[in-house]
């Protein structure tokens, strides 16, 4: 689904991504492990078209997609999470869900799927978008995503400032979106809620991946971790 190779990428005449080489199996989690400043959130912006300059190869469902822009990328079913969410304080929260256009060529999810999904937003469709609590807002920003038809989704620190509670269920919203297929690549500092989700990990350090490995080798790389991320 996702297969990154040689990846750099510049902020203005900042160097930020160095030779970046990641795959995404289509029905997988991924996790993107590091320190705040180590490249996460850039790679997903790079993946999604959203850096000034990049290059190397990101193929998408086969396709190189490194020349694109943002917003062709989005129509082959790419959908991007940011951390700072971007819920719309003027529209209800069912009018934030609804206000993307759909992927061309692709099936959204229908409404009620997602509100089955998320049946917070179901109970909170009428209330302005910055009405909801956090955990709610973050809940709509990906729901946003499903409405427009992506399979692919680039969700960055979803977890972030969340109740345990709320994040539990976000853990529980990942299962049930890999159970139908989707793909998911998850940047998180919270590793304590990436580490049960997670079919492979990769941990970046200073713009590079510098440690890949499965989930079955979790338990045998806590030391390394401790290392790269203080766990």
């Amino acid at each position: 689904m996702l297969k990154i190779a040689g990846l750099e990428a510049w902020y203005g005449e900042s160097h930020i991504l160095h030779g970046v080489d990641l795959t995404v199996h289509q029905g997988e989690v991924v996790t993107l492990l590091g320190r705040n400043g180590a490249g996460r959130t850039t790679t997903l912006r790079a993946v999604m078209g959203l850096m000034g300059k990049r290059r190397g190869s990101v193929l998408i469902d086969g396709l190189e997609t490194v020349r694109l822009a943002a917003h062709c990328i989005a129509r082959l079913g790419v959908g991007y999470c940011p951390e700072e969410r971007g819920i719309f304080a003027a529209l209800s929260a069912e009018e934030n869900l609804l206000l993307p256009r759909r992927v061309r060529g692709v099936a959204a999810m229908p409404l009620e799927d997602i509100y089955d999904i998320f049946p917070n937003l179901r109970e909170r469709a009428a209330s302005p978008g910055t009405r909801l609590s956090g955990g709610e807002q973050q809940m709509l920003a990906v729901a946003r995503i499903l409405h427009t038809g992506a399979n692919l989704l680039l969700l960055d620190e979803i977890s972030e400032g969340l109740a345990p509670v709320l994040v539990q269920k976000l853990g529980d919203v990942i299962r049930t979106l890999k159970a139908k297929g989707f793909t998911v690549v998850l940047v998180e500092q919270n590793f304590h809620f990436a580490a049960p989700l997670a079919d492979r990990f990769y941990v970046m350090e200073h713009g590079r991946i510098v440690e890949r490995f499965e989930q079955a080798e979790l338990g045998s790389k806590m030391s390394l971790l401790h290392d790269y991320l203080g766990i």
